[in-house]
Formats: C-alpha cells, structure tokens, sequence
C-alpha cells in the first residue's frame, strides 16, 4: 500500500504544477517576449550589413573608371514605378495586419496575396533593369560604382526575394492552422522585416538613385 502511495504521489507531482519549466513539453517553447527580442537582434544585424553597403558605395560611387556614370544609366521614371510597387506592397501589408487583429482569416489572406503580387512586380522591374545594364555593357565588373550599386540593390533584392519566400510559407500555415498566436507572431516578425526593407529601398532611390542622377 505504501509503494502504491508513492508511486500515485510522484505521478501526481510529474502531471502537476511542479513540474520543471524544461520538462514542461506542452509548453511554449519560443514565448513572444523572446521571439521578438531575437527578431529585433537580427533586423539591427541587418542594418549594420547594409550600413556597411552604403558607405561602399559613398566611397566607390563617383569611380567611373572612363565608364558610364548614373546620369547615363538610370532611368528614374521606370525606378519610380519600381519604388511605388514597394511601398504599395508595405501599406497592403498593413491592411493584412489589421485584418489579422479582428481574426479575420479571409480577408488577411487577400491582402498577403496583393502584398506578394507588388513584392512580385518590384524583383520582377528590378531584374529587368539589371538586365537591361548588362546588356548595355554596365556590369559589375565595368567599375567601383557599378561593383558597389550591384551588391547594394542586390542584396536588397534578395531580402525582398527571401521575404517573398516567407510571405507565401505563412499563407500556407495560416491556411492550415489559422490564426494561431504563434502565426499570428510571424506575421508580426514578417510585417518589421517588410517595412524595413521599405525604409532601406526609400534610402537607396535616394542616395544611390536620385542623387546619382541630380549630381
């Protein structure tokens, strides 16, 4: 009776309360305080990445080397649409996140899909204007300008390719699951990354666009 007694008090013990935090396996393993604490350490790395891509190109952005110059390569009406489908892409985002704030699943899809239709079309414009340079003989190799304004833009054309590849994998979750609170999480952390890139694509018409043109 009393090995039965103990045995019921330590399976008591290990279904209740007491049980540790780290045997606690249906419990949240990545609460949101973390979550976001991680998420906001990996957006300040990215900053200092392209903190470092600008000044590249402060440095690198008048060396022709006897080649084209921005004035003779830049189209800025075409760069102009281009900016638009990005900070079109950034306010659709926002509706989604408001859409997702009233649970309502519909509707927060409908605006991830438009989202990823302007993300679409910006990578689509850009590759068509590095093509477009290529062909003309402007490749990376050509100078130090065209090596720095080929690594800044396309790095920031990866991220907005990778955040593609993100947006669609959430669609996919929360067509699955729903709006869980640990979807709900992600499409937070997708919405700082996107408007981030917005902020970064903002600083390069103008740094590397504009004033490349206006100079």
């Amino acid at each position: 009776m009393a090995t039965h007694a103990t045995h019921t008090l330590a399976g008591d013990r290990m279904s209740g309360a007491d049980v540790p935090d780290f045997l606690d396996l249906e419990g949240e393993h990545h609460p949101e305080g973390s979550t976001m604490l991680g998420f906001w350490i990996y957006l300040m790395s990215d900053c200092l990445i392209f903190a470092v891509l600008f000044a590249t190109y402060a440095v690198l952005g008048r060396s022709y080397a006897a080649g084209p110059s921005p004035n003779d390569l830049f189209d800025l009406p075409i760069v102009a649409v281009n900016t638009s489908m990005l900070l079109f892409s950034s306010i659709t985002y926002g509706f989604a996140m408001l859409a997702m704030e009233r649970d309502d699943l519909a509707k927060t899809q409908l605006w991830l899909a438009v989202t990823g239709l302007f993300g679409a079309a910006f990578v689509g414009l850009e590759l068509y204007e590095f093509a477009h340079l290529i062909h003309e003989g402007a490749t990376p190799q050509r100078s130090g300008f065209l090596s720095a304004f080929f690594t800044l833009v396309g790095t920031h054309g990866l991220h907005v390719t990778f955040g593609l590849i993100w947006l669609v994998t959430l669609m996919v979750q929360t067509r699955l699951r729903g709006l869980v609170p640990e979807n709900k999480r992600r499409l937070m952390c997708l919405s700082m990354f996107w408007h981030f890139l917005d902020v970064i694509w903002i600083g390069v018409f103008t740094f590397v666009y504009l004033m490349g043109v206006l100079q």
